[in-house]
Parts: structure tokens; sequence; C-alpha cells
């Protein structure tokens, strides 16, 4: 038998008919895997399942045979790198790529609000009853899904190729070109900038046996729906022939648009609902623990269609997510947090161990359903104490925890005026509250886009909340205190920035001499208040998906000229992505906190970046200008290059300099090492 690979002398591969389809059922599984993760996300999981088989089963007829294309063998350094014997014959992946690219193209001209049209779709095996999906990869999966959920086609294909089957550089790119990639170097290069995260969640779920489109699991679709269907369908069917025969000329028909049915996944039934008191006996206290609240957490319907809306929208409903959340399917262990009505609302709030989810849909006919997704992961006692439910009328109405013993509001910018107790029903939701974020573009939910006209599609992030219009005159935040049952009463600060989780609010004190370096506190003390009056109302600049901000002061000095004292502080905002963005803030006695410098996906005034050092310009009242820096508590020197040249020793420096002097400004530490200045000085 002859073994070798044959070659015509123009280059053609020569593979019989017999030859290509042993090598395709040979590769089959990993050549569907592939296929399943290059479609778009925005299919569910049973329409990708049966799409990537089709596409795989149709790489077969009207073979022919095909110039090879130039490639670079694969290097194969160990047996844990995988081969082009594992991944399939050369031929059958450029086929089966090109295909799964060419999924979501459009013809020139075709609308991109519309599906491509089903001319340039396979023909999918047909499956009656049946739902399939691969089984549930858990955490991995949902991350995975996360990470490609933002990208191409042609970047989905090359992450798979690249960093979970690991094929080089050079053949990943010769076969993008090959299977028809516009871009191919420019889709390899997204795809290598992905996070480590998304890396080992893909490495770790596609070597593990859960996940395997070609080993699916099965459930039925709505049997109720089913039952009724057949029991309706001879009463159609004689409608329609009535219909037929009375019809006019005019062309006109019913709307043909059916309801959205279950999709099979999660149903109402198999929800999770913690324990009520599960909040007091257990380590973690976070969104897992809420036990389900609400009038209508046993409404099956209700849930029934959250659940299918979170699965596949209908067209028509208003999707928002904030920066960086996934908006799939939801995976089994969906947690049920409410259910009830809300201000002319029927809502659901839903958790999945890394999303929060709110639905909500009018008690009046007419109106759209509303879908809002939020990231919730790693929450804790204080980021997962309440969950805005609704927002009308400039007002807001949270539902709080189950560990909160008392609720009440305070304005942020009046720190002299006591918090006023805020009623708060059986079912844990606050009366109306006023909220900064309420009144702006935002609304209805966080990051909140227009009617979704195509269904499955997802709106777009917003980037920040909702900036305040005219001078900003007060600033509401919702003060809460723990119960005693998990820990000593704690009281915390929240406020509304547009998402559905509100910001957890800190104060760090300046340092006192040589003690130890002071951590986060609650912002309810007398001087965190104080500093929190000159800084919350650049809140409105923040994005909606901010998840703590923390108020650092980290230095306090007299001014020259016997001028008073000037505090120094570096306001932190952490996201629930991870990201974090900082602004250093001037505030001189008799004067407006203005900020002098930003700096954004940065470590510096956290926990992983304790020293900082930043500089102002200030003008005496004798009309003398002074360049001002000061740095944190390990800065033993500072020093000024540029226009102005300067050396202090210590904390603090002040040299005279004409206006809007270009300086550069830097520290030494105590321990070693240099420290270059927060991001860069704004204008006065």
């Amino acid at each position: 038998m002859v073994t070798s690979q044959r070659r015509s002398p123009d280059g053609r591969e020569r593979l019989t008919l017999h030859e290509a389809e042993a090598g395709l059922v040979e590769h089959y599984t990993a050549l569907v895997r592939l296929a399943y993760l290059t479609l778009p996300p925005s299919l569910s999981r049973h329409r990708r399942v049966l799409t990537a088989h089709g596409l795989v089963q149709r790489a077969l007829p009207g073979f022919r045979l095909r110039k090879t294309a130039p490639r670079v063998p694969a290097q194969r350094p160990g047996p844990a790198r995988p081969g082009p014997e594992r991944l399939g014959p050369a031929w059958a992946r450029e086929r089966v790529l090109r295909a799964a690219l060419a999924y979501e193209r459009r013809p020139r001209g075709w609308p991109k609000s519309l599906p491509p049209p089903r001319a340039l779709r396979p023909m999918l095996p047909v499956v009656w009853g049946l739902r399939l999906f691969p089984r549930a990869g858990g955490r991995e999966e949902i991350a995975l899904g996360q990470a490609l959920s933002g990208l191409s086609a042609d970047v989905r294909a090359a992450f798979v190729l690249s960093r979970a089957d690991e094929l080089p550089d050079a053949q990943v790119r010769a076969l993008l070109e090959a299977a028809g990639a516009g871009r191919p170097d420019r889709s390899l290069r997204v795809a290598r900038q992905l996070d480590a995260p998304a890396v080992a969640a893909a490495q770790t779920l596609l070597r593990s046996a859960e996940f395997n489109a070609c080993s699916v699991q099965t459930r039925p679709t709505d049997l109720l729906r089913r039952r009724q269907r057949y029991r309706l369908t001879g009463a159609v069917a004689a409608v329609v022939a009535v219909g037929a025969l009375v019809l006019t000329a005019t062309g006109s028909a019913p709307d043909q648009r059916l309801a959205p049915s279950a999709v099979g996944q999660v149903t109402a039934a198999g929800l999770v609902r913690a324990p009520r008191t599960e909040w007091a006996d257990t380590s973690r206290v976070d969104f897992t623990a809420w036990p389900p609240r609400g009038g209508r957490a046993g409404d099956r319907g209700l849930l029934d269609r959250a659940l299918a809306t979170w699965s596949r929208p209908p067209r028509g409903t208003r999707v928002s997510r904030t920066p960086g959340t996934f908006t799939g399917p939801p995976p089994y262990g969906t947690q049920l947090l409410y259910a009830g009505e809300v201000d002319g609302d029927a809502v659901v709030l839903l958790h999945d161990g890394l999303r929060t989810v709110r639905y909500s849909e009018p008690l009046s006919p007419g109106g759209h359903a509303t879908l809002d997704f939020a990231r919730t992961d790693s929450s804790d006692v204080t980021t997962a104490a309440a969950l805005v439910v609704s927002r009308t009328h400039g007002a807001a109405r949270y539902l709080t925890a189950p560990w909160i013993a008392a609720s009440a509001t305070r304005d942020l910018l009046r720190p002299d005026v006591r918090a006023r107790p805020v009623r708060v029903s059986t079912e844990g939701i606050t009366e109306p509250l006023p909220s900064p974020a309420a009144s702006g573009p935002h609304a209805s939910g966080s990051a909140t886009s227009g009617p979704d006209a195509s269904g499955p599609a997802t709106s777009g992030p917003a980037t920040s909340s909702p900036s305040t219009s005219g001078p900003c005159a007060s600033w509401p935040a919702l003060q809460l205190r723990s119960s005693a049952r998990i820990d000593e009463q704690d009281t915390f600060l929240v406020t509304d920035l547009g998402g559905l989780v509100p910001a957890h609010l800190t104060h760090t004190p300046l340092p006192d001499g040589a003690a130890p370096a002071h951590q986060p506190r609650e912002a309810t003390g007398t001087a965190a208040l104080a500093s929190w009056a000159r800084t919350a109302c650049h809140l409105a600049g923040l994005p909606v998906d901010v998840r703590a901000v923390d108020v650092w002061d980290f230095a306090g000095h007299p001014l020259p000229e016997r001028a008073g004292r000037a505090v120094w502080s570096c306001v932190r905002a952490d996201t629930w992505r991870g990201p974090g963005e900082v602004s250093v803030r001037f505030t001189a006695p008799g004067a407006t906190a203005r900020i002098v410098a930003r700096e954004r996906a940065t470590a510096a005034c956290g926990r992983f970046g304790p020293h900082v050092v930043a500089s102002a310009a200030w003008r005496a009242r004798s009309g003398h200008t002074y360049l001002l820096a000061a740095g944190s508590r390990a800065v033993s020197g500072i020093e000024v290059a540029g226009a102005v040249r300067a050396w202090q020793k210590g904390r603090v420096l002040a040299v005279r300099a004409p206006a809007n002097t270009q300086a550069q400004v830097s520290a030494r530490l105590a321990g070693g090492g240099s420290l270059a200045e927060v991001g860069r000085s704004a204008e006065d």
C-alpha cells in the first residue's frame, strides 16, 4: 500500500473522495470545535452546535482537487503541542474555517441590522423536539465566552488557532489567508493581546472532558406549548384554509412573529434559590447568599419569560451591559434574587456567579422589555449590599441585601447634616431616593441602548455615567448598616453611578507621623465626610461599572507665605473588570478643590501602588506663583527638572516658578528607587 503523500506536477493534492471522507471523519471532533468557537457568540448554544456540525459535514460535498497553499510546518517541541495531525488535514481546516468566517458576512449593501441571508447559511442537521448543547464548562466557559463576545470572526479564529490550539504564527497567518480573512496579521495581533485569564480559561476548557461540541446533552423544548400546538394544528389549518379563500388581493397577512420560546437550557424550575437565613450561617456573604424575594418569586411564567429573553432577546428588547460584561445565555446554577412588581414594571433579578441580570417588562400592554447585564463577581458584604431595582423621575429604588439592618440617605456635599432614615418594605425595597444617575441617559438601566432591532444582538457598552448638568448642588448617597449577626454593625456608604450595583465609598486619612500606613476605612467619620464633600462632584465622570471609590489624603503641608494648610488627595476608582483610574486633587484654604493629574489603567494609589508623588501650580495672594509638589509617606526627596530645577529632601517641595511653567517632577523613595509623577498635570 502506498502511504506517501501524492502530488501532481502542478502542485495539486491527489485525494480521492474516499480519502477525503476518511480524513474528515478521523478529525471530525477537532474540526467541529474549531467551527463552534469561530461562529458568532450571539447564536444560542443549540444553534451553534447544529451550525458547527453542518459546516464540517458540508466541507466534503463538492470536494475538488485544490492547489496547496504555501504553509510553514508547525513547530513541535514536545508532545503537548498539538500538531497538524491532531487538528485535521490542512484542506479540511481551510474549508471549515472559510465557511465559519463567511457565516456572518453580508453581501455588499446588506443592512447591518439584518442577519445574513439564508442563502449564505449552511443547511443544518434537523432536530425535532430537542435542544442540544455541550456540557457546561463552568467559570472557564463564561470567561472564554466573555473574551470572544466582542471580537470579529477573524480574531476569534486566530485566537482559537494560536492561543487554544497553539499553532505557530506563520501557520495561523497562512491558514487565515487561505480561508479568506481580510487582515490576518491584524487578527493575529489582536488575538495575542487578549488577557491571560481568557487564555488560561480557553486552554483549561478545551482540554477538559466537559466541553466537547460532539458530546452534547439534550433537553426537551417547551412541552406544554408543543402540546397546545398539536391540539391547535387542526383548528389553525382550518382557519388558514378559510382565510386563504377570503383574503383580498391586497396581499395582507397576519404578523408571523412568534413570542420567544423557552430555550430549554435553564427554566424557572431549575433556578437556584438560597435558603432564607443562609447569609447568617456562611463565610461567603455576597450575592450567592441572597434568598429569593418579591411577590412574584413563584410566578413561573414571568421567570420563564425572563430566562427566554436572556437566552434570545426578541425584537424590540432594550439590552444593555456594562463594559466587559458577557451577554451569553444563562448557565446552569443561575440564582433567583428577586421577582416582583416595582413602579409599574414586573422586575426579575438573576445572578450566575459572574453577572447580575435585571429583566423588566411593563405591566401595561404596549411597552418593550428591558434586559440589563452587569459584572458582579467577587462581591462582598459592602459591594453586594444593594442593587438598583428601578429608576424613574430622577429617583431610584434599591433592593437591599438581607444582612442590611438599617438604611438612610445623606447628601455628600453637606457633611454636617445628619442622615435621614429610609423606609424599606418587607421585601427589602427602599422608597424612591434622589439619584444623581436616575435623570441621565441611563435612567432605565446601566448603559441602556435603544430597542434591539435584530433580536439577539446586544447593545454596545457605555463608558461613563451621566454627567451632572449645571453646578453640582447635591450628591445623594445611601448609608447602610449591616446586621450584628455577621459583624459589629458596620455602617458604610454607597452611591448610584448608573449601574445595577452602587459604588462603595471609602476614605484613607492622612498618615500619623511614623505610625503604620492607614488602610481604607468606611467614609462615615467626620474627616471622611469632610473629604468626600470636596470630592463628590467629581464622581459624575466615572464609568458605570465602578465597584469602589477611595479618597486617600496622602499629604498635607503649610503653604508658602503663611497661606494656610493644603491637602493632597488621590481618588481611586476600581471597576468590576479590574482596571482602575486615579485623579489627584489639590485643596488650598478658601479655594475649590481641583484636579491636577489623572491616569487610567494604573495601580497607583491602591493596594499594589502605595507610593505617589504629584505637583500643582499655586498662586499666592501676593501674586507670586509657586510650583508645589508632595509625596506619600515613603517619599524621601523630590526633584524638579525642565524649565525649573530644584531638589528638596523630604515629602514636600515649594519653589517659585513663572506661570505655566513646564517641569517634570520625580521622587526618591526611602527604600531605594525613583518614582514618576502621577499622570499629567492639568491646567490651572
